[in-house]
């Protein structure tokens, strides 16, 4: 496929044996990235408390938190780092709508990353990211790592995300996200290519289910993407010593990936609506002719009903009763008629 899906997914760079699907709730995985331009410090399997050393320093730090069930846990970030109760509250509310929240100290993020399972079936997972002075603290739901391709590009030297502060690094954690849409419109834009084919040769029964799960998937579609215009536009408008004019100009092409996400899905919509009244429409010809089929095969043997009914009546004087010629006559007789008839149905071109 050639579209913007396959260049966006491009810049994604998923780590061998990464699983999008892999939404189990196991223990806590805190990771800690201090970085510079001169220097970088990467640290896994952090506990909580060991966090708050992090907070004077003069870098950039990333904290990473993987798996949101340990409440305790991540009430122990929110207290080392001062977030609000409600923001704390938020994170661990998995059903959150993507927004952006100002607490004068931080900012708070909410995303949708979208996923593609095994089973065709889409879904969605929450992501925070708390945006500090000098510090960037994400949590998601999984214990994939998604964030692969920033840390690889961290660990590079001479690079935008050495050089620059926290907000770039929220914004490069935005940007893969939205990238991730791609990588899920992608599959779902071959599977209606298949389901389309399928529509047009040979309509099952199980293809009206495949639509529904379609017409569901792209609802799943919408609750997670049309809310991220909103939070892209809020981040460059915003007006916060956190945020610098040089990453809210970055944003600008976040926010045309976002919009071309949202049309992108409306277009699926279209599709699946199609998609429906073309089935019922293939549903309606089939019936029309089968109700066809019967109604001709039903005509040809209306007169052949009434020559036998009429010559199974018990009357003793009936023309060509008692002749050696009156059964091939009648049998003659029945097939010109029958023969007759489909004639006059090919000259209408009923059939």
């Amino acid at each position: 496929m050639t579209s913007p899906f396959r260049r966006r997914i491009k810049k994604i760079g998923l780590p061998p044996g990464t699983l999008l699907s892999n939404l189990q709730f196991s223990p806590v995985k805190i990771t800690v990235i201090d970085y510079s331009p001169e220097s970088f410090i990467e640290k896994t399997d952090v506990k909580a408390m060991d966090c708050i050393s992090y907070l004077q320093s003069p870098a950039t730090t990333w904290i990473e938190v993987r798996g949101t069930s340990d409440i305790q846990t991540i009430q122990k970030i929110g207290a080392n780092f001062g977030l609000h109760p409600l923001l704390l509250e938020d994170i661990v509310s998995l059903e959150q709508r993507p927004k952006l929240d100002d607490y004068k100290s931080n900012l708070y993020i909410v995303l949708r990353k979208l996923i593609h399972e095994s089973s065709k079936k889409i879904s969605d997972e929450q992501i925070s990211i708390v945006l500090g002075k000098n510090f960037v603290i994400s949590f998601q739901e999984s214990l994939d790592d998604i964030f692969y391709p920033i840390k690889t590009r961290l660990r590079k030297e001479n690079t935008n995300m050495r050089k620059l502060g926290a907000d770039y690094l929220t914004y490069a954690l935005i940007d893969l996200v939205v990238d991730h849409y791609f990588l899920v419109l992608e599959k779902i834009d071959q599977s209606f290519g298949n389901l389309e084919e399928e529509l047009v040769n040979a309509p099952k029964s199980e293809t009206l289910l495949k639509i529904q799960r379609a017409k569901r998937d792209i609802i799943t579609l919408r609750k997670s993407v049309w809310p991220m215009r909103d939070v892209v536009s809020q981040f460059r408008r915003i007006e916060t010593p956190l945020i610098q004019d040089t990453t809210k100009f970055y944003m600008h092409d976040v926010y045309d990936h976002t919009i071309q996400a949202i049309d992108t899905i409306e277009s699926f919509r279209d599709l699946a609506s199609s998609m429906l009244e073309l089935y019922l429409s293939n549903i309606n010809q089939r019936l029309n002719e089968i109700i066809k089929f019967l109604t001709i095969v039903s005509t040809i043997f209306c007169p052949l009903i009434f020559l036998t009914g009429f010559y199974g009546m018990n009357f003793v004087h009936m023309p060509l009763l008692n002749s050696m010629w009156g059964l091939p006559f009648i049998v003659l007789l029945m097939i010109l008629v029958s023969l007759g008839m489909l004639q006059y149905f090919r000259k209408r071109k009923w059939i």
